[in-house]
């Protein structure tokens, strides 16, 4: 994989993500007495000026060029495998008469989304026992090596030993090559927690990077589901998808995450770090996804942990180590370091039953994890901890 240019990084306990440039718009007349729809999300303090996501009806032909040909704006890329639809530039008015046509189920402000970021470690001591004081032994039955996890994230670098080589392919949709190198670090983190050599759940997985967020930690809805499509549209096998991101309520967004569920991909999603409640966030809001709270090493929820009914699990994600760029390691707190480590505990499942659904993994991880150890979970909070036995 080719390195790109490296910048220094920093890391933040929440990275905004921002749209890349905003393409020039085609203005096209339009008749006087033309109806409007509704606008999602047009008034989101989130929204990215200018850029919509368009959602299409089942099994409606219309293409997006016919649409942009005849409301107005510039189609910038398509959906056809999660989502039906295509992301334009375009004027408000021009997005209000679209959200009309009888072919359009619903018309979306593309939103800003953030990573969740706010361990050998203790966070892999704690998931295979049920009970404090730790005894210093992390020990699981299967290495999930015919597993593939899809790192959705800053990228991964496959140069940093504790992948030994299983750090394959990839999809960078921010560049839009096939080069998803990590300039930033939170991708490698999250990596080395679902199967680093040295703090990897599941030791032996197979680790696709599908890069979604720059150098800065900036992306936007619209690249999250470029990134979802590439990974429905490259499934080989028994597969487990980490979302380590997140932002305000985002349909298409969730839309696409269903999709990628449907097709057989199970995913792990973080519930956000604003200490408030993950069902008013996404993806963290979608039932079909296992969504993750932090936890620490007492077993309390962690400060800034999001909460609340939509949240399947608590996973560590305080003070949690794992690999970095240019082969360091670093600690860092988060709903982002939770939630790997419940797609490594996914991924173990899947290898001893590859053609689990990703309902079932879902209900067999909720169904073993340990009861009421959570001191201080938040009303409403299911409290089950991560555990793989």
């Amino acid at each position: 994989m080719n390195r790109k240019r490296r910048r220094s990084t920093r890391v933040l306990s929440g990275i905004g993500l921002t749209a890349a440039a905003v393409a020039t718009i085609v203005a096209v007349s339009m008749p006087a007495q033309a109806q409007e729809g509704v606008v999602r999300l047009a008034d989101s303090p989130d929204s990215i000026e200018g850029s919509y996501i368009v959602v299409l009806k089942d099994k409606q032909t219309r293409t997006a060029s016919a649409l942009t040909s005849r409301y107005g704006g510039r189609t910038e890329r398509t959906f056809d495998t999660a989502v039906n639809g295509y992301v334009a530039t375009m004027s408000d008015r021009e997005a209000r008469r679209l959200a009309a046509d009888k072919s359009v189920a619903y018309v979306q402000a593309n939103q800003r989304v953030k990573i969740s970021e706010a361990p050998p470690s203790y966070g892999l001591d704690r998931l295979d026992q049920r009970d404090l004081p730790l005894d210093d032994d992390f020990s699981v039955d299967s290495a999930a090596e015919n597993v593939t996890a899809f790192v959705i994230d800053t990228g991964v670098d496959a140069d940093h030993e504790t992948f030994e080589g299983r750090v394959v392919g990839g999809f960078d949709a921010i560049d839009g090559d096939t080069d998803p190198d990590d300039l930033n670090g939170h991708g490698t983190h999250v990596a080395g927690t679902i199967g680093g050599r040295e703090f990897g759940v599941a030791k032996g997985i197979r680790i696709v990077p599908v890069r979604v967020l720059d150098e800065d930690g900036d992306g936007s809805t619209a690249g999250v589901i470029a990134g979802i499509e590439w990974v429905v549209s490259n499934l080989d096998g028994p597969s487990v998808a980490n979302l380590s991101l997140g932002g305000p309520r985002d349909d298409a967004l969730d839309e696409a995450v269903r999709g990628a569920i449907r097709a057989g991909v199970t995913f792990a999603v973080a519930a956000g770090n604003d200490g408030e409640d993950a069902g008013e966030t996404s993806p963290a809001r979608v039932v079909e996804a296992i969504t993750v709270a932090a936890s620490d090493a007492d077993d309390n929820q962690a400060v800034f942990s999001n909460f609340g009914p939509a949240v399947d699990l608590y996973a560590p994600g305080v003070d949690i180590p794992s690999s970095f760029l240019d082969g360091e390691i670093a600690t860092l707190s988060g709903t982002s370091m939770a939630t790997p480590h419940v797609t490594g505990a996914a991924a173990l499942i899947l290898a001893t039953d590859p053609q689990a659904s990703p309902a079932r993994v879902q209900r067999e991880l909720v169904r073993s994890a340990t009861r009421n150890r959570i001191q201080n979970a938040s009303p409403g909070t299911p409290n089950r901890l991560l555990f793989t036995g």
